[in-house]
């Protein structure tokens, strides 16, 4: 299948560019686009990619492929309504947008959303085992645990090419369109704070609440909000499940922690599955999945590893669905509950801490 990659920075670099070179069997890199010409060049000659591009509309209109991969940061909304509008499949890297407007405003057509933890086989087998133990009704609380040091510090070992030949007005522009639309998304009185947490929850938190899809069922409340800590520190969300128990995030952001590490244990009567997963960027790293059971009158703890990546499955899936139609795990309404649902987020912080909110958040 011919693809098209749109944004070539770190995720690209460090993901994308090595999982895509060794699975030509399946995927051929046409053509690339970046606001640099820098890393649409250095990301083009690794994959061998001759058509390069600094904007997206030329990359649509001269074609040459059958999907998009919208890989760049911020909201990928727009990129998104133009790919799907122009015919083309689309697998866009979370968040799939900053508002709901821009979800709603998308053309009907081929979306995937990469929430790639659904996709690790330690997921997968924790859902299957929960299943036997009775599905989300079986669930006493779920509680989830993120210790994220800098990006810096994750990426090191990568090597990456970075941009520096990006006009100065454009960038300010872009980021001024993007501020306009979180204040759609919460208002334009909101405070510095409520849009820090926003952001929080859309860039990271938002790959613990499609967990809680998968696990627990939607949609989740939320009943209680907390940060502490120089911005963007530490969160605290809880709330009750759709079927039963409640759940518990506490993310803290850790500019000199050694390593990346998040946690999810899921808790019913008989015992714990508990997920610990390492830096998304390591490639075949893989998620340990412990579980915890009654045996003879004392306890069980067995762990269960794959090393088959995440982010490779991720892609695998995106071309059975491109080719065969296969359903994936996250379309457009899944990613637009999690917006939603960083939305409640907000709201209910600012509520607690007699904040302003208003746009779609109110």
């Amino acid at each position: 299948m011919k693809i098209a990659l749109l944004g070539c920075g770190a995720v690209t670099q460090a993901v994308y560019v090595p999982l895509l070179s060794r699975r030509r069997d399946l995927f051929e890199v046409t053509a690339v686009c970046d606001l640099s010409r820098t890393l649409a060049d250095a990301v083009g000659d690794r994959l061998g990619a001759t058509a390069r591009y600094t904007a997206v509309e030329p990359m649509l209109a001269a074609g040459g492929f059958d999907a998009v991969l919208v890989l760049a940061s911020g909201s990928h909304g727009e990129a998104v309504r133009q790919a799907l509008a122009a015919g083309y499949a689309v697998l866009c890297e979370k968040p799939l947008a900053l508002t709901r407007a821009e979800v709603t405003a998308l053309p009907a057509g081929r979306l995937m959303v990469g929430y790639m933890k659904q996709y690790d086989p330690a997921v997968r087998r924790a859902e299957e085992l929960l299943a036997e133990l009775g599905g989300p009704a079986a669930i006493r609380s779920v509680e989830v645990t993120v210790l994220h040091p800098s990006g810096d510090s994750q990426l090191a070992f990568a090597n990456l090419t970075r941009a520096r030949d990006v006009d100065a007005g454009l960038l300010a522009s872009l980021r001024a369109a993007e501020d306009s639309l979180v204040s759609q998304a919460l208002g334009e009185s909101a405070p510095r704070r409520v849009r820090a947490l926003y952001a929080v929850a859309l860039g990271s938190i938002c790959h613990d609440l499609s967990l809680l899809r998968r696990f627990t069922g939607s949609p989740v409340e939320i009943s209680h909000v907390e940060t502490w800590g120089e911005e963007p520190g530490s969160v605290e969300i809880s709330g009750p499940l759709p079927a039963a128990g409640r759940f518990a995030i506490r993310w803290h952001y850790l500019e000199d922690y050694p390593a990346y590490r998040e946690t999810v244990a899921i808790h019913h009567d008989r015992g714990t599955l508990e997920l610990a997963f390492p830096a998304p960027y390591l490639m075949n790293a893989p998620t340990t999945l412990t579980v915890v059971s009654p045996a003879s009158g004392g306890e069980s703890r067995t762990e269960w590893r794959d090393v088959t990546e995440a982010f490779e499955t991720q892609l695998a899936a995106f071309h059975a669905f491109v080719t065969d139609g296969r359903a994936p795990l996250t379309g457009m309404a899944g990613a637009l509950e999690d917006i939603v649902t960083a939305q409640r987020v907000a709201a209910r912080y600012a509520v607690q801490h007699d904040l302003p909110i208003g746009g779609e958040a109110a």
